[in-house]
């Protein structure tokens, strides 16, 4: 019982923020356009956001799930967005912005995990030389 109450909690939070956000962003075109928005707008645009980025989670866990991963990918990111052109293409720039950051950051990983692994090797050979010595 307790942890429902506390992902109706968070989840309660999560709209809220998302509710600010969307307010924000609606002041800033409405100011830009010489325009107003209703409360009533704001809060349906902000209740269509939460809803659709439920829906992005849900679909981006099954996608990794279908694959056999534990982490969600940039490929699951934009199998998303492929309905979409204009957010498809975006994602498309951003992940090719990132893929050389991406690139070093993997090889960093993989040469502080060999490290790791001579490290570990060193260290049981020096135990098994004590025990031979003993």
């Amino acid at each position: 019982m307790a942890a429902t109450d506390e992902k109706e909690a968070y989840s309660q939070r999560l709209k809220a923020a998302v509710h600010y956000t969307v307010g924000k962003l609606c002041q800033q075109v409405a100011e830009d356009h010489e325009k107003e928005i209703s409360r009533q707008t704001v809060a349906a645009i902000a209740e269509i956001t939460f809803r659709q980025c439920d829906i992005f989670a849900k679909d981006l866990e099954a996608f990794a799930r279908h694959a056999k991963r534990q982490t969600v990918t940039v490929d699951d990111v934009k199998l998303i967005a492929r309905r979409s052109t204009a957010l498809s293409n975006y994602i498309q720039q951003k992940s090719e912005e990132l893929a050389p950051r991406n690139q070093e950051q993997k090889e960093k990983r993989k040469k502080n995990a060999a490290k790791k692994k001579t490290k570990s090797t060193d260290s049981n050979e020096a135990d098994m030389e004590v025990e031979i010595m003993d």
